[in-house]
């Protein structure tokens, strides 16, 4: 198991970033929220403690499915089809950490809905840039094998049903990062991500392929 806490400048978020995840992708937010997500991001510089942890192994890859000693995930065909050719497989968790989202239940606690908000999308910034940080700390460990990685898979996208978080966290081992499955199958921290990376000299990272997904509200979906 590799496992690494990061610091908050680490994951280099900027205003624009949570901006777009808030939706302004072609206009500027309001004043107040570009206030107030400046000050979140200010405030969370000093305590926030994302942290990653992913693990290795050799598995069996068919149609729909990667067995992995003994353990089975349904990943369907369309993630079946974009691990093909992988040597092994990287299983991970990436999460924001536990201060996003105290501050996410303090602003609603408090009324204040548009803090919240705020910092809901702050929380999905930084576990996506926290599992971007995963990958190329992955990528430096692989070099030396001459090996490539696939794009990241997670339960939940494309047919892989999230019932397999359980699968997935059996592999993992039991608190990396802290983090916690509920019997729903969500994550604690809940701004946490998971999943499944192909790993080989066969294998490359590609742009994700929406035209073979179902999932239209996806936000990495290609407009």
């Amino acid at each position: 198991m590799t496992e690494k806490t990061l610091s908050f400048d680490s994951l280099h978020i900027h205003e624009e970033d949570v901006f777009r995840q808030m939706g302004y992708d072609a206009v500027s937010p309001p004043a107040a929220v570009a206030e107030l997500t400046a000050t979140m991001l200010n405030r969370l510089g000093g305590v926030a403690s994302p942290c990653f942890g992913y693990v290795t192994a050799y598995g069996s890859l068919g149609a729909s499915t990667l067995e992995v000693g003994g353990v089975t995930l349904h990943v369907g065909k369309t993630i079946a089809r974009q691990l093909q050719g992988a040597e092994a497989f990287a299983f991970f968790v990436a999460t924001a950490g536990r201060e996003v989202e105290t501050l996410q239940k303090q602003h609603f606690a408090e009324g204040d809905m548009l803090g919240s908000y705020i910092a809901d999308a702050i929380g999905s910034v930084m576990a996506e840039h926290c599992a971007d940080q995963m990958e190329h700390l992955l990528q430096d460990n692989i070099d030396k094998l001459g090996w490539h990685h696939t794009n990241r898979f997670s339960p939940g996208y494309c047919q892989w049903p999230v019932s397999d978080q359980s699968s997935l966290f059996r592999l993992l081992g039991d608190d990396t990062c802290g983090v916690t499955l509920n019997a729903q199958y969500v994550m604690s921290p809940l701004k946490t991500v998971s999943g499944v990376i192909g790993l080989g000299t066969e294998v490359r990272r590609l742009d994700y392929a929406c035209a073979l997904c179902k999932m239209p509200q996806c936000k990495l979906r290609k407009r």
